[in-house]
């Protein structure tokens, strides 16, 4: 049996295995990888995993030990707080502020697990609070994040272009960021309507309903009752519409503003100062994050006690024993043997929607902007024979490659798992798992018929 027979079955198994029964994921793919690669493979253990991501691996510890710090000291809940008083009470606007926040990074030039590791914590925590379904926050900063993938200052867009270029291809900036926004964009208004939006929007007008008949019943009091009867109806009926309110909506504490200590504000400005470094000055963040964690720690010791603690251990073996997995795979030209096939089919609409998938299902594992470096040039035959726009297909193909990132085997997907509570991480990760395999089937098809049929 081939080796990329052997090594697809294994991936699939390790899935469902590990879907059905309570094992890490991550311990089954390492398992997996050991026994391919020395077996199957005739690898030394220590070849086997030379594809196990340290930079992942620095990047999770990293982000989930100084967010760990800020939340057990409490700069996390005064920053959602802050953040409170700015929205006041309109929680159906919480998910679109969500989505537009986690935009900005990307959209100004830094790579997608810079901007989430982030801004995820306080999104996710600012969800909460307003009682937002917390998949639905998820969801919305990990599409937000994507948003900006394709933004002309976006290293992956200059890496698709710069591709592009290289294997005599024209790509318009314009239409790549643009198409790439609408997409991420409509699946935003999906995910509102099918994880909570409908509720607060229904929650909203209800709420409006009852201010609106009070305030009418106050008026039609005016023409029965003398000026303090008036007065008396009048206040009643503001009492009314508080009651109605709360009966119909989660009751959101008002924030106390309360003054912040020492430690907290040390925190505030190391979590910007990790943020410049990322964003602005294109820093290692993983590392970054490790040191400042570390000093914040050794400073105010009685501050951070158990805040370690907080690594969340649990996805950082998920994440690296999936990645290392696929590395393998892709070491041994799995990856490289079905693209080269599906190449070599002669149908340009055909190769196109296959291309597409390939890149949806192997980015949902590994490295979008490596993936993408490797499926261009498997598509210039086909391109430049005319019979597929070029822009329309290398939309189509970023598009299904990084849409995916919504997976809890992604950097993003990962850093965003990484907020959730214990006792929720589970279903979130479902949740995740079935919403990125969603997008592995439909993403293709989906920006093949938008981008790539009308151009053919």
């Amino acid at each position: 049996m081939s080796i990329h027979v052997i090594g697809v079955v294994a991936l699939v198994l390790v899935f469902i295995v590990g879907t059905v029964r309570p094992v890490n994921i991550g311990a089954l793919a390492l398992i997996a990888t050991f026994l391919v690669g020395t077996l199957v493979v005739g690898e030394s253990p220590d070849e086997a995993i030379a594809g196990f991501p340290p930079d992942l691996f620095v990047l999770l510890v990293g982000v989930t030990y100084l967010f760990g710090l800020a939340a057990v000291n409490g700069t996390l809940e005064w920053l959602v707080d802050r953040a409170i008083g700015l929205v006041g009470d309109r929680p159906v606007l919480v998910p679109w502020l969500i989505f537009a926040f986690s935009a900005i990074p990307t959209t100004a030039g830094a790579l997608g697990p810079a901007g989430v590791a982030m801004l995820a914590p306080l999104c996710m925590r600012l969800g909460e609070r307003y009682g937002i379904d917390r998949r639905m926050a998820a969801l919305m900063v990990m599409h937000g994040s994507c948003l900006g993938n394709f933004s002309p200052l976006n290293g992956l867009a200059v890496i698709v272009r710069q591709t592009a270029e290289n294997n005599g291809l024209q790509v318009s900036a314009a239409e790549l960021f643009l198409g790439n926004a609408a997409y991420n964009i409509m699946l935003a208004v999906v995910i509102y309507l099918c994880f909570g939006g409908r509720d607060l929007l229904r929650r909203r007008h209800e709420q409006a309903t009852s201010v609106a008949a009070l305030v009418r019943a106050g008026c039609a009091g005016t023409h029965v009752a003398d000026g303090d009867a008036t007065s008396s109806a009048v206040d009643a009926g503001h009492g009314g519409a508080a009651s109605g309110t709360t009966s119909t909506r989660p009751s959101l504490d008002v924030p106390d503003r309360t003054r912040l200590r020492l430690d907290q504000m040390v925190t505030i400005v190391v979590i910007v100062a990790v943020a410049v470094g990322a964003l602005v000055l294109d820093l290692e963040i993983g590392f970054l994050a490790l040191i400042a964690a570390a000093l914040l720690h050794l400073t105010f010791p009685s501050r951070f006690q158990l805040a370690d603690k907080r690594i969340v251990w649990s996805v950082v073996l998920l994440i690296c024993g999936i990645v290392t997995f696929v590395g393998a795979l892709q070491r041994y030209g799995t990856v490289d043997v079905i693209g080269g096939g599906i190449a070599a089919l002669g149908a340009p609409l055909l190769t196109a929607y296959l291309l597409c998938l390939v890149g949806a299902f192997t980015s949902a594992f590994g490295s979008s902007a490596g993936l993408l470096g490797v499926l261009i040039p498997l598509a210039v035959p086909f391109l430049v024979q005319g019979e597929v726009g070029v822009t329309g297909m290398i939309i189509a193909l970023s598009i299904s490659a990084t849409v995916v990132d919504s997976t809890p085997f992604s950097s993003v997907g990962a850093l965003t798992l990484a907020t959730a509570p214990e006792q929720e991480r589970r279903p979130l990760f479902r949740t995740m798992l079935g919403w990125g395999a969603a997008m592995v089937v439909t993403a293709p098809v989906i920006t093949w018929l938008l981008f790539v049929l009308p151009t053919s």
